[in-house]
């Protein structure tokens, strides 16, 4: 099997039909090691790996307190 020039790559029929890997399905992809892992796309596991990315990525000289009560006030 070979990547295209655009990068692309045909998952097999046998394993998209045993995983029940339809059009459309949504996945994502895990890097361990030298290693690429294929996963179907969960929400809740997306949710998390979003806010996993986004931990401490912040810049405002704020607390979240100071946060939480702006958004809060009239």
């Amino acid at each position: 099997m070979k990547i295209t020039t655009k990068g692309q790559v045909t998952i097999p029929q046998s394993i998209r039909e045993e995983l029940g890997l339809l059009p459309h399905t949504e996945v994502e992809f895990e890097v361990r090691g030298d290693e690429v892992v294929l996963f179907r796309m969960d929400s809740r596991r997306r949710g998390r790996r979003i806010v996993e990315r986004l931990r401490g990525r912040g810049d405002v000289p704020m607390t979240t307190d100071e946060i939480m009560a702006l958004t809060r006030s009239e």
